[in-house]
C-alpha cells in the first residue's frame, strides 16, 4: 500500500514537472508570437510575409511531429523535450539578432522543428502517465499550462516593451524556457516501446482502420485553420484595424489566453462526462467562426476583447476532445505516433490559414479574410457531422424481418 501511494506521489510529481515545462516553453513561444510579428512589421514586412512568418514555423513543426513521435516511442519524451527546447532557444536569441526580414523566415523554420518535437514530447508523456478515466482532465491540466503560458508570454513581453525595443524583448523573453528543465528531467521515464527500429506502418494501419479517426482529423483541420489564421493576424490586426499600441496588443491576447487557460479544467471534465465528443468540437469551430467574422469589423479595445474571451472557451473545449480522442485510438506502444500524427494535422491547419487566406487579407481586408476563413471552416466541420450522422442513418435504413405468424 505504502509503495502504491510513494508511486503516486511520483506520478504526480511528474506530471506537476511536465505541467510547469509546458508552461514555461508556451511562455516563450507566446512572446515570440507576439514580438516576432512586430519586428518584422518594423522592418517592411507586409501582411502577407508576417502571416506566412507564422505558417513557415508552423509547417516545419508538422513535418517533425510524426518523426518525433517515433522517437518517443522508441527512446523516450526526455531527450526529445530536451532538445526541442534547445534548439527553440537557439533559434529565438538568432532571431533576435537578425536585421532583415528574411533571416526570420529561417529561424521560424527552425523553431518549428523544435516545436512540432516539443509539443509530440508533452502530450505522449502526459498520457502515458495517467489513467484513461482521467485523460481529458490531464489533457485539461496540461493544456491549462499551455495557456497559462500564454498568458504569461505576452504580459511579459507586452509589459517590457515600455522599456525595451523589440528585438531585446525578444532575446531577454528566452529567459522563460529555464523553468522548463525540471520537466525535461522528470520526463525519464516516458519511453513507451522496446521494440527495435522506427517502423511506422502498423501504428499508421491500426489508426486509419479506426472509424473515429478521419473525423477526428477534419474536425482538427477545421478547427486549426480558423484558430491559426485569426492568431497568425491578430498583432498586427491589433496594430492596424484596431489601432492599439503595442502593449495593449499584449494585453490583448493574455486576456484571450486567461479564457483559454481558465476554460480548459472544465471543458476536460466535460470531455470526460461526454459520450459523444464531436458535437463538442463542431460547437467549438461555429462558434469561433462567427466570433472570427464580427472581429473582422471592431475597432478599440474593449469590444475585440470580450468577443475573444466569450468565443475562446469553446474552442479551447473543442482542442481538449480532439486531444482526447486522439489519445484514445492509440495502443500503449503506439502513443508517441498517435500524438505525433495530432501534431503533424495541428500545426498543418494552422499553418495553412494563414497561406490560404493571406492573400485575402492582403488584397481585400481582415474582415474578408477572416471571414472567408470562417466559412472554410465551417464547411469542414458539416462534413465531420456528416461522418458521424451517416452511420445512424445506415441503421435506420436496416429494415426488421416481419414478425412471424401468431406473435
Amino acid at each position: 500500500m505504502l509503495g502504491v501511494v510513494r508511486l503516486g506521489v511520483l506520478e504526480s510529481r511528474r506530471t506537476l514537472a511536465i505541467y510547469i515545462a509546458a508552461g514555461a516553453s508556451f511562455a516563450a513561444l507566446s512572446a515570440r508570437g507576439l514580438t516576432i510579428p512586430l519586428y518584422a512589421h518594423g522592418l517592411g514586412a507586409d501582411r502577407f510575409q508576417v502571416g506566412a512568418l507564422f505558417s513557415v514555423g508552423t509547417l516545419a513543426a508538422a513535418l517533425l511531429s510524426l518523426p518525433s513521435g517515433l522517437l518517443i516511442d522508441r527512446f523516450g519524451a526526455r531527450s526529445l523535450l530536451i532538445f526541442s527546447l534547445v534548439v527553440a532557444a537557439g533559434s529565438q536569441l538568432a532571431a533576435a539578432a537578425t536585421t532583415t526580414v528574411l533571416p526570420l523566415f529561417i529561424w521560424q523554420i527552425v523553431g518549428g522543428l523544435g516545436g512540432g518535437a516539443q509539443q509530440a514530447a508533452l502530450f505522449s508523456a502526459v498520457t502515458e502517465s495517467v489513467k484513461s478515466g482521467r485523460l481529458g482532465r490531464a489533457m485539461g491540466w496540461l493544456t491549462f499550462s499551455m495557456q497559462a503560458g500564454f498568458f504569461i508570454g505576452p504580459s511579459i513581453a507586452g509589459v517590457l516593451l515600455n522599456w525595451l525595443d523589440i528585438r531585446t524583448d525578444l532575446a531577454v523573453t528566452t529567459a522563460l524556457l529555464v523553468f522548463t528543465i525540471p520537466g525535461g528531467l522528470a520526463a525519464s521515464g516516458t519511453r513507451q516501446s522496446s521494440r527495435r527500429g522506427l517502423a511506422l506502418r502498423d501504428p499508421l494501419r491500426s489508426l486509419f482502420t479506426q472509424t473515429a479517426f478521419v473525423p477526428v482529423v477534419i474536425g482538427l483541420v477545421a478547427a486549426s485553420l480558423a484558430w491559426g489564421t485569426v492568431g497568425a493576424f491578430l498583432p498586427i490586426f491589433g496594430k492596424e484595424a484596431l489601432r492599439l499600441p503595442s502593449a495593449q496588443v499584449g494585453l490583448l491576447l493574455a486576456l484571450q489566453a486567461v479564457a483559454n487557460g481558465a476554460s480548459r479544467i472544465p471543458g476536460g471534465m466535460l470531455v470526460d462526462r461526454a459520450r459523444r465528443r464531436w458535437p463538442i468540437v463542431f460547437v467549438g469551430v461555429v462558434v469561433w467562426s462567427a466570433a472570427a467574422i464580427v472581429l473582422g469589423h471592431l475597432t478599440g479595445f474593449w469590444a475585440p476583447a470580450i468577443v475573444l474571451v466569450a468565443a475562446t472557451p469553446f474552442m479551447a473545449t473543442a482542442f481538449v476532445a480532439m486531444g482526447v480522442v486522439f489519445a484514445d485510438l492509440s495502443a500503449v506502444s503506439t502513443r508517441g505516433v498517435t500524438m505525433g500524427i495530432y501534431g503533424t494535422v495541428l500545426f498543418l491547419g494552422l499553418s495553412a490559414g494563414p497561406l490560404l487566406f493571406g492573400p485575402v487579407v492582403q488584397n481585400y481586408g481582415y474582415a474578408a479574410g477572416f471571414t472567408a476563413c470562417s466559412a472554410a471552416a465551417v464547411a469542414l466541420a458539416l462534413v465531420m457531422a456528416a461522418f458521424h450522422a451517416e452511420p445512424l442513418r445506415r441503421r435506420a435504413a436496416v429494415r426488421m424481418p416481419p414478425p412471424a405468424p401468431g406473435t
